[in-house]
């Protein structure tokens, strides 16, 4: 918003009052603005993207009402303020309804109320700008080349299953060993699908204590248990609309599975000491290091859940097994190293590719 101006519309077919309203807001420098007098030169303006209208309810040529709609449906993220002659209230709570931000009634007072709800607007467009950018950043941050470094096949077969996974809403279970990466490959999928701008929330199953692991999925109300003191909403409800990751879900005990199918089934939860049947939209991604099927064969996890969450299953590689990739990582670190403390460039010996080569690297990419 600093880098352009901040554009407003004031119309209104009293040449003196619009006149007074100009100059009241022109005290900002930041504030680029046009006065109309009559509502069919403001909507034939409307292709200069105002960010806000100041609109007289009583025009000569159309009904308050009707302007209003025709801003919304031509320039939907321009905001109304309605300024009105008379104190109706029937008629204010209509107009903010069908989409006005405010409500007005002409007085002494409403050159300064209006700065105040400019004010506002300004600030709330300042931020969606904001969450627009970071969002754009997360993106291109979660770029699939830019989150797995590397050219090797079994990385590129990888990339392939991502971008099938990233198109659709489908179910995604993601193997591999601890260090591979595989809550990295979770939010590139989600950053990369048409959830990316709904909520991604992350979750470590083997690191919330047995007890607590229901009320952190569902939630619960207010008494459900001791120091519930207020009702707390659960990690699927926080990922509502968008993505849920499960992390380690093989960690997840026996006696909660069969809650987590229901889940899956029923798209639908129920907080701890509820009864209330809350519905939730999540996309599921869950990750593990082991073997969920043999797992399955020794009874600590369900047969009928691991088939619900095997989905479209991708498997991280360890490393020891990417070949050159091994090398091309090592540049990548050493250059970042380099950078970030102001050092040379260092290259790698070959001795040192070749003891790199060797080397099982236990703990993968981490």
């Amino acid at each position: 918003m600093k880098n352009s101006p901040f554009k407003i519309f004031i119309l209104d077919d009293d040449v003196w009052y619009s006149e007074l309203l100009e100059y009241h807001l022109s005290l900002n420098p930041d504030y680029e603005l046009k006065k109309f007098h009559a509502a069919k030169d403001c909507l034939a303006n409307l292709h200069e993207r105002p960010h806000v209208v100041t609109l007289d309810y009583s025009l000569p040529d159309k009904n308050g009402a009707e302007v209003l709609k025709q801003l919304r449906e031509q320039t939907p993220d321009t905001q109304v303020v309605v300024i009105s002659g008379q104190e109706d209230v029937a008629t204010a709570v209509d107009l903010l309804k069908k989409g006005a931000y405010d409500y007005l009634v002409k007085d002494e007072d409403t050159p300064e109320r209006l700065w105040n709800t400019i004010n506002k607007i300004r600030e709330t467009a300042s931020l969606r700008e904001q969450i627009s950018q970071l969002r754009q950043e997360i993106g291109q941050k979660y770029d699939f080349g830019k989150v797995i470094i590397g050219n090797s096949q079994a990385i590129r077969d990888v990339f392939n299953r991502m971008d099938r996974a990233a198109k659709t809403n489908i179910t995604v279970s993601i193997h591999g060993e601890t260090g591979t990466g595989k809550e990295l490959v979770a939010k590139a999928i989600h950053y990369n699908s048409p959830k990316r701008n709904a909520p991604y929330v992350a979750v470590n199953v083997a690191a919330i204590p047995r007890e607590l692991i229901e009320s952190e999925l569902f939630g619960h109300e207010k008494g459900a248990f001791t120091g519930a003191v207020a009702r707390r909403l659960g990690r699927f409800e926080e990922a509502n609309k968008g993505t849920i990751f499960l992390d380690e879900i093989g960690e997840l005990d026996i006696s909660l599975q069969a809650k987590l199918l229901r889940v899956l089934q029923e798209k639908e939860i129920t907080r701890v000491g509820g009864n209330a049947v809350v519905p939730v939209e999540v996309r599921i991604i869950v990750a593990t290091h082991k073997n969920l099927a043999e797992e399955v064969k020794k009874g600590t996890f369900r047969e009928d859940l691991y088939y619900r969450l095997l989905g479209l299953p991708i498997q991280l590689p360890p490393l020891r097994e990417r070949g050159s990739d091994i090398l091309v990582l090592a540049k990548h670190f050493i250059d970042a190293f380099t950078a970030e403390n102001g050092m040379e460039k260092k290259a790698l010996s070959a001795n040192a590719q070749e003891k790199l080569l060797s080397y099982p690297f236990p703990g993968n990419v981490r």
